[in-house]
């Protein structure tokens, strides 16, 4: 079982950045991918970031490509989403996610509570 709780998200302005953390405690955390995935209100879940166990190797959604940064610390059991250059159209609920094949499958096996990021125009 893995326990992940993010934090970060908030209030911004087009334009601005913001930094999302997602801390995991249970399973060993580097034997797993992680992701962020995200929800805006009447749409379904989507897939906006993965890395690879050791954080090497990252994919992105298409619409975030370029603003968005993932990264982890295998030794801080935590995961990052970087966010810049933030539009109204990413305001959603932001999920991180741990599992086995977050990358290729776009799923998680676990799951955080979410964490909101409103962008303002």
């Amino acid at each position: 079982q893995v326990q992940l709780v993010e934090s970060g998200g908030g209030l911004v302005q087009a334009g601005d950045s913001l930094r999302l953390s997602c801390a995991a405690s249970g399973r060993t955390f580097s034997s797993l991918e992680m992701g962020w995935f995200r929800q805006a209100p009447g749409q379904e879940r989507e897939f906006v970031a993965g890395c690879s166990r050791s954080g090497g190797y990252t994919y992105y959604a298409d619409s975030v490509k370029g603003r968005f940064t993932i990264s982890r610390d295998n030794a801080k059991n935590t995961v990052y989403l970087q966010m810049n250059s933030l539009k109204p159209e990413d305001t959603a609920v932001y999920f991180c996610a741990a599992g086995f094949m977050v990358i290729a499958d776009r799923r998680g096996d676990y799951w955080g509570q979410g964490t909101q990021v409103t962008v303002s125009s």
